[in-house]
């Protein structure tokens, strides 16, 4: 007899189910002119004058978004809120992370980390997008993600004076 109970599982630790795919994080890097503390700030307490609300928003380009106490926000101009995502790990000024879910609920978070180093030309800013497993349609919130963080980064990048 080889176990008692009929649904052991295979010593190999295969339980017959297919391996699930995780997706790989998105990672996306800018060198800003400045220091991290300066960097940091740009990112952070100013991201309602870089940030593209025009095509990155709930409510488009007259909303405001910002880190407000735990958690990154957008206002609409009528003042109706959406929340972005829940800060749980606050660094500053070298980095933060947070659940990310605009135009969601938090029931549909994907992970953000954005990290900031000092870089012979100024910061190093790092975006890490990754808990793909955590959104309601995995494959497509990433392949989002892939196309928008690069323009959101340029935009940044310019707001702090990069060539």
């Amino acid at each position: 007899m080889n176990s008692l109970f009929s649904h052991a599982q295979d010593p190999s630790g295969n339980s017959g189910e297919p391996a699930l795919e995780v997706p790989d994080a998105v990672v996306n890097t800018v060198v800003v002119p400045g220091g991290v503390a300066h960097a940091f700030a740009g990112f952070t307490d100013h991201t309602h004058l870089w940030w593209p609300l025009e095509s990155e928003s709930n409510y488009g380009a007259g909303s405001y978004v910002e880190f407000e106490e735990n958690l990154i926000l957008e206002t609409a101009d009528d003042g109706r809120t959406s929340i972005w995502g829940t800060l749980d790990d606050w660094q500053p000024p070298f980095s933060f992370h947070a659940t990310w879910h605009p135009g969601t609920t938090a029931l549909w978070s994907t992970e953000l980390r954005v990290v900031f180093r000092p870089v012979e030309d100024g910061t190093e800013v790092r975006v890490f997008h990754n808990g793909w497993e955590g959104a309601e349609d995995p494959a497509a919130a990433r392949a989002r993600y892939v196309e928008a963080w690069p323009g959101i980064l340029a935009r940044y990048a310019r707001f702090m004076g990069a060539a």
